[in-house]
């Protein structure tokens, strides 16, 4: 199991480097490629837009390669996610800027972005199945939970490639030109992660599915056709995913742009300060999922939301206090309590998710809700914080709408509606009992799955 959570994670967490390295060069990007008008406030809306256009396009993703990893196998479709991902991001280091072609340079970028998008769409639920469908039902929750990290890794390797080349190359220099290092480094990194890929072996669970004639030749007529399906995918997403998103990107991303644009923190602190609050935070993820196995996903994470929403007023005022002047460790010990909010809604939601849906349409059925989530309600959450901000004149609570209610509705859906999972034993529906020894026997799935290299 540590070969196969570590073999999935690397290739997870350099698909969310390559997303994530957009954002946190933001404040470089916006100025080269976005000068639609004399108004840096409209043009760092454009940004968002396009930052968010990633985020729209990831349902369709999810449409794309869930249907190829339900049909084809899990293993293949997140082979070809991290290329398409990979080519992407190092396709942008070689955009030329708006001063040089014009309309064209954001153009080029939103395409680029939703190219991204695309890939991440498919990517997260085959990393998350692939492990889910090689772990013991009773630890899927811990071993699913270094999936979850690999979001939070990502970011923080991009922050830290961000922060080397900063300070390697001088503040100037990276402005101008150094930008385009990290862009570029996906061309090793994605080489990396495809040679790790391409010695893993299909889940024992999905090829037992397919040599019993049960995988399904049609899974996105039989995931989408089905109003019993629609139910699940509905509750899945406005139950779980919604707040779970938008609290994540509330406290690691909607927090760093707070920073730069609201406080005027440097690109440098800013960015130092974020990593320092991940490095704390991020051994938590493990901390719940291996806590979602004792008592339950639903609790953990309906107790992430609620405590998101009725803290964000208080922790983005304490912000704004310490921000002017700008008080460090405090700074950080706000972002801190945000980021463990979201290791609460994130650590165990791989498991729920691969638990609630059945194996031969879990790839597109859990992929559709994780990514209409993320991607509509999280991805768009820094888009209308800051349009309302700047609509209101700056009222930092009408502003806070939006990630305030997104996970109170979470909670409210989820905890009338929402079963608890943890018992599920998704070795059942591959396992005839009397043949192999019974359900509990395969739900020790490591005494089966035998070798996973080639």
């Amino acid at each position: 199991m540590r070969f196969i959570v570590a073999a999935a994670s690397s290739g997870t967490i350099i698909e969310w480097y390559d997303f994530y390295i957009f954002v946190t060069l933001g404040f470089i990007l916006t100025p080269l490629f976005f000068k639609l008008t004399s108004d840096p406030a409209v043009n760092f809306l454009a940004f968002l837009a396009t930052y968010a256009s990633g985020f729209a396009v990831r349902p369709f993703g999810a449409i794309v390669f869930g249907r190829i990893g339900d049909l084809v196998g899990r293993k293949y479709a997140f082979l070809l996610t991290v290329t398409i991902m990979g080519l992407g991001t190092a396709a942008i280091a070689f955009i030329p800027v708006y001063d040089q072609i014009g309309l064209l340079a954001p153009l080029a970028l939103m395409t680029l972005r939703c190219l991204q998008g695309l890939a991440l769409g498919g990517e997260y639920g085959g990393a998350a199945i692939y492990v889910a469908e090689h772990a013991p039902d009773e630890r899927r929750g811990y071993w699913t939970s270094y999936i979850q990290t690999t979001a939070t890794v990502g970011l923080f390797v991009s922050i830290a490639v961000i922060l080397v080349t900063d300070g390697a190359l001088g503040a100037a220099t990276f402005a101008a030109w150094g930008w385009r290092i990290p862009f570029l480094l996906s061309l090793v990194l994605v080489a990396i992660s495809v040679y790790i890929r391409l010695r893993l072996q299909e889940t024992p669970l999905f090829s037992r599915l397919k040599a019993s004639g049960r995988s399904s030749a049609r899974p996105l007529r039989e995931a989408l056709a089905s109003r019993a399906n629609w139910k699940l995918i509905l509750l899945a997403l406005f139950g779980a995913t919604a707040g779970q998103a938008v609290v994540w990107y509330t406290g690691q991303f909607l927090a760093l742009f707070y920073m730069q644009r609201i406080l005027k923190v440097d690109l440098f602190t800013s960015n130092e300060i974020m990593f320092v609050a991940l490095v704390l935070a991020t051994p938590l993820f493990i901390v719940f999922g291996r806590l979602s196995d004792r008592i339950g996903r639903k609790k953990i994470m309906m107790a992430g939301c609620l405590l998101a929403a009725v803290s964000y007023a208080p922790l983005y005022a304490g912000m704004e206090a310490f921000g002017r002047p700008l008080n460090v460790p405090v700074m950080i010990g706000l972002v801190f309590v945000q980021v463990v909010w979201v290791t609460m809604v994130y650590g165990p939601i791989a498991a729920f998710l691969v638990e609630f849906f059945p194996a031969r349409i879990r790839y597109t059925c859990l992929s559709l809700p994780y990514h209409l989530g993320n991607g509509e309600f999280g991805g768009f959450t820094p888009l209308i914080f800051f349009a309302v901000y700047g609509a209101t004149s700056g009222n930092l609570y009408l502003a806070l709408l939006w990630p305030i209610l997104v996970p109170i509705m979470t909670f409210v859906i989820g905890m009338i509606w929402l079963p608890e999972t943890k018992d599920t034993k998704i070795w059942e529906e591959v396992t005839p009992a009397p043949a192999y020894g019974g359900p509990a026997s395969m739900s020790r799935a490591g005494a089966d799955v035998g070798p996973t290299m080639k």
